[in-house]
């Protein structure tokens, strides 16, 4: 099969190499499309989790194409994704109902094989059936999953104001998200208006290119989906007395912030992170089969395999109206 492995930070190729073996607990799956995560070009950069060489790529749908002689819940043909986060289930993390944070932890895609390729194996407790959304829906389900997570983390209530920074794929989510918790309000923050214009589709109910124009000490919930250290330092400006502040976005391995600790006290403030999700894959999947999330307008590009480094430098950029890159074995 074809596949894009990267050999180490800045190598990357696309190469041919045997098809996977499964084991009996295994699902062989035909992969359809996957999807270029913020993680995928950390790893690329050697920013991130990662063992080399790696084939990348752990937002993926696909076909089932074959199955170990244990598994029950699947067929050769299914329609189906991947959970990325392999948990042992047996480690104090896990037996605490926190997989996310396994003590023998491996991911899809970022410690052993991912979905850019023509193949891709998972074990059947990582995978779920689809139902009626489509393959590059269903490639969503992933980045829906740990957004669904940090909305859960972050228990918005009916009528809050919410202020979002940054309007990129999963800032688009985000705002979707907290559209149906219930808030009042949505504001969100970008510099690249053709993606302000795509969120107020979406249920954002004011868009501003500027922070200057964003009242201070006023949202109930500031969101950080940016992954921007200055941005995630400017947070906690816009929030109320006693409100919450939620991390989302994906920061550089070694940042760091520096925050105004008595203001932080003066104010009481919560802040919160979310990191990936814990089994919120089949809230996914449904949230997308009642068409309560629009995934449609995410997609920006399609490209092949031997394009990764292109996706790469126009998500760098925000050039090309990037928003979600798929990759297509």
């Amino acid at each position: 099969m074809r596949a894009l492995v990267i050999e180490k930070p800045f190598s990357v190729v696309v190469k041919d190499i045997p098809i996977p073996k499964i084991k009996d607990d295994e699902l062989l799956i035909k992969v359809n499309c996957c999807g270029v995560c913020g993680t995928d070009v950390h790893i690329f950069k050697g920013e991130y989790l990662g063992s080399y060489p790696i084939i990348p790529g752990h937002e993926f749908s696909g076909i089932v194409e074959r199955v170990g002689s244990k598994v029950s819940r699947f067929q050769v043909g299914d329609h189906v994704v991947v959970e990325p986060n392999i948990s042992c289930d047996n480690c104090n993390a896990c037996l605490n109902n926190r997989q996310n944070f396994c003590e023998h932890w491996n991911g899809v895609g970022v410690t052993l094989p991912g979905g850019m390729a023509e193949y891709a194996v998972a074990p059947e407790k990582a995978v779920f059936s689809i139902g009626s959304i489509s393959l590059e829906e269903g490639a969503f389900v992933e980045p829906l999953s740990c957004v669904l997570h940090g909305i859960e983390r972050t228990h918005i209530e009916l009528a809050d104001n919410v202020l979002i920074l940054g309007a990129g794929p999963i800032g688009m989510l985000l705002c979707q998200m907290v559209r149906i918790q219930g808030a009042a309000t949505i504001t969100q923050v970008d510099r690249n208006l053709a993606r302000l214009e795509v969120v107020r589709g979406l249920g954002a109910s004011r868009i501003e290119s500027s922070l200057e124009a964003i009242p201070t000490d006023y949202y109930d919930v500031v969101i950080d989906a940016s992954g921007s250290t200055f941005l995630m330092e400017e947070s906690i400006k816009f929030v109320r007395k006693g409100g919450v502040v939620l991390l989302f976005g994906v920061p550089q391995k070694d940042a760091t912030l520096r925050l105004p600790a008595f203001t932080i006290f003066e104010k009481g403030l919560t802040f919160l992170s979310s990191y990936t999700s814990v089994r919120n894959s089949i809230q996914a999947i449904r949230l997308l089969e009642s068409r309560s999330i629009d995934v449609g307008r995410l997609i920006s590009h399609r490209l092949k395999l031997e394009e990764f480094e292109k996706a790469v430098e126009i998500l760098d950029k925000g050039s090309e109206h990037v928003l979600k890159v798929m990759m297509v074995p």
